[in-house]
């Protein structure tokens, strides 16, 4: 400065006396300006110790987010029979928003829903007792099924009766024609080559003889009222020989040689015979078959009805009651499974919101478990941010909040407040970052999900105690120091800090009210 001066008086001792006055007047102008500034700039680079309150922040970055969202699809597959939302549109919780054909799993509820009903009359029933009427009811339905019982029975005799004459008319009528002494010691009339087979059938027609004689016995003590199921089992297992000695003698036939007595014609005709003989037995064994099975429907519905008169007549038993109402609940349990497989072809909106994304389409078949739909709620909106592991340990549920949002400056701010932080750790760029959530504290129409937000966390909040910027402070030997003003300059003072934030420290000890402390130590 003194050399700048010392130049400028310089040149003006060559200027006239005017002009010489005038630049002096300048120059005292401009060292009265330094010497302001230099002052001043000496009392701002102070801070008076006084008492306030003491708020510690932690500054976080996040993107607002839609308090629920959720991607919907369908978990089966199917074609795309429904469409009932549009993209924008807001719908209410439990809308439907599209479906797959269901036909038949709607037939399913419907006959689920049936059963229950069924279910829950009977046991209405039971509960409140039979009426006389009701018993007469069950009277004539029991005696309707003994009729029926009874023409079963007489059709079954009938089947074994027809069993026992096809099989009689098959070995002593159809095959007796190529045995001499058939009923005595039987030997084929025809030349057969392999002698097994000559043998098998010889022995077979022996053997088909006494089963004759001995199923005659036991038919001639039988009645259509008698208990037929010995005598079916004798039936069944008498057509079964039938059956096999008719296939020997077919391969007897099949094998037998031409000779002058017997002409192939003539054992061609023998095995006409026998395949009428084998069709009428499989006929026979068809038509037992089948009168052995009307015959147990019978019996059942007979025992059912008698049943049901018995349970009319005593009249309900607590267990007979516990027992409907476990019925009931079983119905109830198939009518919630039907509904629960119908409920897969459904999209259903889970919470009030607006349709986001819609990619279903009407016809198109889907595949299982993949996301068509996408719904946000409508007005509450949170922040998700990720704190790192440093600051984690000073952040808690429940502390407050201001937001600002890019979208509309700084000076715009939002109340929030944390609502959730993971224990889990998320490892971002080689760090442990904790996903904390932040709730607003009010719905408002400018906060719109994706949007940038610059978060200050209170995560403290001490009142009237000292407070100075963290740049006055420094370390020495482990310990803290500021620079206090006194009257002989700068004294380094020994102080105890509490709580540090965003450029903040808290003095616990060592400053007084009033003191200046130098906000640029030495």
């Amino acid at each position: 400065m003194s050399l700048f001066l010392t130049r400028l008086f310089s040149y003006t001792t060559s200027l006239g006396t005017k002009t010489y006055a005038l630049i002096a007047v300048a120059i005292v102008l401009i060292a009265g300006g330094v010497w302001y500034m230099l002052s001043s700039g000496g009392e701002e680079d102070v801070i008076v110790v006084s008492r306030s309150d003491f708020v510690a922040e932690t500054s976080v970055s996040g993107t607002v987010v839609a308090a629920q969202a959720v991607d919907l699809g369908f978990t089966q597959s199917g074609r795309v029979a429904g469409v009932y939302a549009a993209v924008g549109q807001i719908v209410a919780q439990g809308a439907l928003l599209a479906q797959i054909e269901n036909g038949d799993l709607s037939a399913a509820v419907l006959q689920k829903e049936a059963a229950l009903e069924t279910a829950v009359a009977d046991l209405a029933e039971l509960v409140s007792g039979t009426r006389p009427e009701e018993i007469a009811v069950s009277q004539a339905e029991v005696a309707s099924k003994e009729t029926v019982l009874s023409q079963a029975n007489q059709a079954l005799f009938d089947a074994i009766l027809d069993a026992y004459t096809e099989s009689d008319t098959a070995i002593r009528n159809d095959t007796d024609q190529i045995f001499d002494n058939p009923n005595v010691n039987p030997q084929l009339k025809l030349f057969v080559t392999d002698t097994q087979t000559k043998l098998a059938a010889e022995g077979g027609r022996t053997a088909m003889e006494g089963m004759l004689v001995a199923w005659n016995s036991a038919l001639s003590s039988l009645s259509a009222s008698a208990d037929l199921s010995s005598a079916t089992s004798l039936a069944e297992q008498n057509l079964t020989a039938t059956k096999n000695y008719l296939a020997q003698v077919n391969t007897a036939l099949n094998t037998a040689i031409p000779s002058t007595n017997i002409t192939q014609t003539t054992i061609n005709g023998y095995i006409d015979d026998v395949a009428t003989a084998r069709g009428n037995i499989g006929s026979a064994s068809s038509a037992l078959t089948t009168a052995v099975t009307a015959h147990k429907n019978a019996v059942t519905a007979r025992t059912t009805a008698a049943r049901n008169l018995e349970l009319k007549e005593a009249g309900s038993t607590p267990a007979e009651i516990s027992a409907q109402e476990a019925r009931v609940k079983a119905a109830e349990a198939d009518l919630a499974n039907a509904r629960a497989q119908l409920r897969k072809t459904l999209v259903v909106a889970p919470f009030s919101g607006i349709v986001t994304r819609m990619d279903a389409k009407m016809g198109e078949i889907i595949s299982p478990n993949t996301p068509e739909i996408a719904l946000q709620s409508v007005g509450t909106f949170q922040i998700e941010s990720f704190v790192p592991e440093v600051n984690i340990a000073k952040l808690a549920v429940g502390n407050p909040a201001e937001v600002t949002l890019d979208a509309y400056g700084p000076s715009v701010q939002f109340p929030a407040r944390v609502v959730a932080i993971d224990p889990a750790e998320t490892v971002r760029d080689g760090v442990s970052n904790y996903k904390t959530t932040l709730q607003f504290d009010a719905p408002d129409p400018r906060i719109r999900s994706g949007m940038t937000a610059d978060v200050l966390i209170q995560t403290a909040h001490n009142e009237d105690t000292i407070v100075i910027p963290q740049a006055a402070l420094y370390t020495k030997d482990g310990a803290h120091y500021v620079d206090v003003r006194v009257s002989r300059g700068r004294q380094a003072r020994l102080v105890e800090t509490g709580l540090s934030s965003l450029g903040k420290v808290e003095i616990l000890s060592g400053l007084s009210l009033g003191e200046a402390v130098y906000l640029s130590p030495q």
